[in-house]
């Protein structure tokens, strides 16, 4: 069973950066998509960020030149690194995994809290 484990959340200013992390554990990290979803009260949750087993990455519009994934397969660790924080940009960010297709997540994480002040 795959155990993922978000760290790095908190309160920052607009315009302010955090970096969140991802710590995987039971399985073999290197065959996972990975992904950053995150969820705004009243709102759906999104796919932000994702990053195949072999790097390629995807990122929705909203974020496109503000956040970064990445991942460190000798940590078994997922990054999200988040620049220019906005205030819509406050949500619980989830990361999840997935060994099948595209847009299929089977393991998440129990989501950490960014909100982004004004």
């Amino acid at each position: 069973q795959v155990h993922l484990v978000e760290s790095g959340g908190g309160l920052v200013q607009a315009g302010g950066s955090l970096r969140l992390s991802c710590a995987a554990s039971g399985g073999t990290f290197t065959r996972y998509g990975m992904g950053w979803f995150r969820q705004a009260p009243g709102k759906e949750r999104e796919l932000v960020t994702a990053i195949s087993s072999d790097g390629i990455t995807y990122y929705v519009d909203s974020v496109k030149g503000r956040f970064t994934i990445s991942r460190d397969n000798a940590k078994n660790t997922l990054y999200l690194q988040m620049n220019s924080l906005k205030p819509e940009d406050t949500a619980v960010y989830y990361c999840a995994g997935r060994t099948g297709p595209i847009g299929r997540y089977e393991y998440w994480g129990q989501g950490t809290q960014v909100t982004v002040s004004s």
